[in-house]
């Protein structure tokens, strides 16, 4: 890996942590930026290295630097209610990187990638709440999914529209990973 990729990859990650612990509680699930900064390193990182960047994201959090939503963090955070989404946030990497990478320039593709890597993420974190709170599915859902839908949504446009800026300006510097 090149010292610029590793700079790079390395900023986006001091991004989801300084963005991802600012969050609204509104439930057992809080709003949180942290998707928003996951979605936007993969667009900028590409698949690899913002599914790296993602995981090493959760590291940081795993170690009990407060990281995560309403700066918490450690082992807990992951085994809580909300570790489900946590974990999802690598496959939500992985398949929005995935399509970004695939479809360069298709925006309604990639919108219909990071879609999906949201669906994993919202269907492994409601099994998990589901499981760790003692609730049923239509509740985990309830509580974890429908109240994010549009927020969501939004997000990942915002995080495309930001993304391709981002990237173009890297890749006209000589700095793109």
């Amino acid at each position: 890996m090149k010292i610029k990729s590793m700079a790079t990859a390395a900023v986006m990650t001091a991004l989801t942590c300084i963005f991802g612990p600012l969050s609204i509680p509104i439930g057992p699930i809080p709003f949180s930026l942290a998707p928003l900064c996951i979605m936007i390193s993969v667009y900028v990182l590409g698949m690899k290295r913002g599914t790296l960047a993602t995981a090493l994201y959760l590291l940081i959090g795993l170690t009990g630097i407060p990281v995560f939503s309403g700066f918490t963090g450690g082992p807990a955070k992951l085994f809580g209610p909300t570790g489900g989404y946590l974990v999802g946030y690598i496959l939500l990497a992985a398949i929005a990187g995935y399509f970004i990478e695939r479809f360069p320039g298709r925006y309604l593709r990639q919108f219909a990638g990071m879609s999906l890597g949201m669906a994993v993420l919202y269907a492994l974190g409601t099994l998990w709440l589901a499981y760790s709170a003692g609730m049923t599915a239509g509740a985990a859902f309830a509580a974890g999914v429908a109240p994010f839908l549009l927020p969501d949504l939004l997000k990942i446009a915002l995080s495309i529209a930001v993304g391709a800026q981002v990237r173009q300006r890297l890749l006209a510097a000589g700095v793109a990973v």
